[in-house]
């Protein structure tokens, strides 16, 4: 290896949480992301499967580690804690070694930025967390005064709920937000000097979840507002490049994305298909009768232009901390933690919490004994592929992750409709599939497997990979090209001679 401090190539990740290329393809193709198309034209692009579930924690942070979700026991935002209905934010992805701790641990100097974390850590560099703090403590604690004084405001935090009647504002903070986290990467490059370092654009995820359904459309049917947001991005990524390529040296800059986004169809309710499958068993029976009259006046509503007019402003007004325990008072308990108390759990076989596309066996029923386990497993499996009106996929967690942390895991994983079909925990409605989703509480995007992965600077070779690479393979390829590789636990292998860099 080279001299400490001095790798053969230094690299930048540019991270755009939900980044697809159904997408991007259309806006370079009209030269709205000039610097995306310059890379993809000079460089390498390749489709990144996600892992499963494709969802921002466990995506990231496999990203980061080389392991799967199995290896990290991480399946979510939030992990069981105690009973049924218990949870907590995921704390973070230690004691697995990520990326840029392997490399702070030889000796080069390392940069983290918006990371979903609750905390920075000591590592030989920086670290500003994101996502789960806007006010976390970053590494060192000095950093934040230096990030703000470059940038003469507050370092920006997570985007607020969305609310249509104030569609302008929320807007606006998204592409400021983008804007000020690449001049605070700038800044910090400029005075840091990273061998690594990795700048994640959370906003980007956020403004396909609301507004997917406007993105879709021809480039020049797209309102104004979100393409002046994605130049921004675009911008954003060119400003961070030239910053870390001014530091002098071989570099190699990689854009991409923990999983895809595309169109959501409907919604799968699975706790509500678990109680009509007598699985899930309520103390006094079904205690939903308010809750679904409701629920059904509002899909009833969509079928209207008048309810769907009348539907986004009612939303918002419901969406305020005060006006939601009117919502409730008005409607009743829908949300799994609210419910968990009125749930027969000596009775009931399995339930989904809290990971949306995780079923659970109950470990509180007496009857469910362990060898009982994979039969009432299978019995579920048979079920959910036998259901009619949409089309199941179920996972074992054995059979998809190497896993060390599998008793972690949900007993099942189902994906519905190609991802198509989101599936949720409360018992909002009364029956599990909605086809008839209300867009206004949710958003028109989801998300999907398929990634994307640019790479260009020195020594990468152009062109297009077509057989997807996995997101598992950009910490090895990472390692490898700077000469901290190979690392042989990793659950990925190293794509570097496909971008032309062979191990330093």
């Amino acid at each position: 290896m080279n001299p400490v401090n001095r790798p053969t190539r230094r690299f930048l990740v540019l991270g755009l949480d939900g980044g697809t290329f159904d997408l991007l393809d259309p806006l370079m193709e009209a030269g709205e992301l000039p610097f995306l198309r310059a890379m993809v034209r000079g460089g390498l692009r390749a489709p990144l499967t996600s892992v499963y579930p494709a969802k921002t924690i466990p995506a990231w942070y496999s990203f980061a580690t080389g392991k799967d979700p199995g290896e990290l026991g991480i399946f979510g935002f939030t992990e069981p804690v105690g009973d049924p209905g218990h949870s907590k934010f995921v704390q973070t992805f230690r004691p697995a070694e990520a990326i840029w701790d392997r490399l702070g641990r030889l000796g080069h100097t390392v940069g983290v930025l918006n990371l979903p974390l609750r905390s920075g850590y000591p590592i030989h560099g920086f670290v500003v967390p994101g996502f789960f703090s806007d006010e976390g403590d970053t590494f060192p604690r000095e950093i934040r005064t230096e990030i703000e004084g470059a940038l003469g405001c507050p370092y920006p935090g997570e985007l607020p709920v969305y609310e249509s009647a104030r569609r302008a504002e929320w807007m606006g903070a998204a592409t400021r937000a983008v804007t000020q986290r690449a001049k605070a990467a700038a800044a910090l490059t400029a005075s840091h000097r990273p061998d690594f370092l990795f700048v994640l654009f959370r906003e980007t995820d956020r403004i396909e979840h609301q507004h997917w359904g406007e993105l879709s459309r021809p480039v020049d049917q797209i309102p104004e507002d979100l393409l002046g947001f994605w130049r921004a991005v675009d911008q954003a990524c060119a400003g961070v490049d030239h910053a870390f390529r001014a530091a002098g040296g071989p570099a190699i800059t990689l854009v991409l994305s923990d999983h895809g986004h595309g169109a959501v169809r409907s919604d799968f309710l699975t706790n509500r298909w678990l109680a009509d499958e007598k699985l899930l068993v309520f103390k006094d029976g079904d205690t939903l009768g308010t809750r679904n009259l409701i629920a059904r006046g509002i899909l009833a509503s969509q079928r209207y232009a008048i309810g769907r007019k009348l539907g986004p402003p009612i939303a918002g007004w419901f969406s305020s901390r005060r006006r939601s325990r009117i919502a409730k008072i008005v409607g009743g308990a829908t949300s799994f933690e609210e419910m968990a108390p009125k749930i027969d759990w000596r009775r009931t076989i399995a339930y989904s919490y809290p990971v949306p596309e995780g079923i659970y066996l109950n470990a509180q029923n007496p009857d469910l004994t362990p060898e009982r386990r994979e039969a009432v497993l299978a019995d579920l499996k048979r079920r959910l592929l036998a259901y009619p009106e949409a089309r199941m996929e179920v996972f074992d967690p054995r059979e998809i992750y190497r896993g060390h942390n599998l008793d972690r895991a949900p007993s099942l994983l189902i994906r519905v409709d190609g991802m198509r079909t989101e599936p949720w925990m409360d018992f909002r409605y009364p029956k599990p599939l909605i086809r008839e989703r209300p867009e206004f509480f949710y958003g028109t995007g989801t998300h999907r497997m398929n990634g994307i992965l640019i790479a260009a600077g020195e020594g990468v070779r152009p062109g297009q990979v077509d057989e997807a690479l996995s997101l598992l393979d950009v910490a090895p390829t990472i390692l490898e090209g700077m000469g901290a590789g190979p690392v042989p636990d990793l659950g990925g292998r190293s794509f570097g001679a496909r971008l032309g860099i062979p191990a330093a």
